[in-house]
């Protein structure tokens, strides 16, 4: 439900219940580059840890959500060129890497199935939180941001929403008077980003001052601008680039990213062919996720940018 003053979000609990029917949704299915200087990203040492405290902030003035949920691709091609896109499935469109590892996957070749586990589609999050402690850059303390989480960050949150056990109450996080401040810790796993130590803390209300609560709720960024269908490239393009990235000779092999979240790496696989047939773009296939775990862009990008 979408509010318009933070008296009649503070007021309203009902909202709860339909958040709830959502994160369910999302458990149980179906880019902005970060670069952007409205994303908060947790500073880490040189060891790969890194420590904060965040606040998951309601739906802003006017939406209907506290978050969106984002699917992208990112992979390497046998060339060395990369497919970095967001996918057109985010906004219930055809997508062609979607299409493509559909076909391949249901070829029955194991080999055509390692392809498109290459080049599956990866979930990313995106919220409004409050900086409560960065003390590597305690400059953004007190600030609202954009977060980019993914699944196990998530699944923490969800945890917390609907838990498993009856003597557990459900906490809304993104609440104001009823949420959780969250304690990010970061550690690096044999070269991953693990979040696995990560906490709530327990419920508490944000702060006793009406106004900060009003300022910090009108400080919020849009969310549904990331579901602009004017931000995603047409299906034609992505096509085209999908053919490009692919049109070498050798083996497709995926980012070795620094992930949000720990996954071993895969070996390259043989080269993918793109199916020569129309493709309708009015209903999309539906892709096998093979159990997806969310991945940073940042990486990926970074790695393009080097070309």
């Amino acid at each position: 439900m979408a509010f318009t003053s933070l008296s009649e979000l503070r007021k309203s609990r009902s909202g709860f219940e339909n958040l709830m029917k959502e994160v369910e949704k999302i458990s149980n299915p179906q880019g902005e580059k970060q670069s952007d200087d409205r994303f908060w990203q947790p500073a880490v040492d040189k060891a790969g840890n890194g420590y904060a405290v965040i606040r998951f902030l309601p739906q802003p003035p006017g939406e209907d959500f506290p978050y969106v949920r984002v699917w992208n691709h990112g992979f390497q091609g046998p060339g060395g060129k990369w497919y970095i896109e967001n996918s057109l499935t985010t906004i219930g469109q055809a997508d062609p890497v979607s299409e493509l590892n559909t076909e391949l996957w249901n070829s029955g070749s194991e080999a055509n199935k390692e392809i498109a586990r290459k080049q599956k589609r990866k979930l990313t999050y995106i919220s409004n939180i409050l900086v409560i402690k960065d003390p590597a850059n305690p400059e953004n303390e007190g600030k609202v941001f954009l977060f980019r989480y993914g699944k196990k960050i998530f699944d923490k949150i969800k945890d917390l929403m609907s838990p498993q056990f009856e003597d557990e109450k459900p906490v809304n996080i993104y609440d104001f008077d009823t949420g959780a401040n969250f304690k990010l810790k970061i550690r690096n796993v044999e070269g991953y980003r693990n979040y696995d130590k990560s906490e709530f803390e327990s419920p508490s209300p944000l702060s006793e001052d009406s106004d900060q609560l009003e300022k910090t709720w009108n400080s919020q960024h849009s969310l549904k601008q990331f579901l602009d269908p004017k931000h995603f490239k047409s299906y034609d393009e992505l096509k085209k680039k999908l053919q490009s990235v692919l049109g070498a000779p050798g083996a497709v092999k995926r980012a070795e990213e620094v992930s949000l979240d720990d996954e071993p790496l895969s070996s390259p696989a043989p080269k993918a062919q793109i199916v020569s047939k129309p493709a309708s773009k009015a209903v999309p296939p539906k892709e096998v996720d093979f159990d997806d775990d969310d991945e940073s862009l940042s990486y990926f990008a970074k790695l393009a940018n080097e070309e």
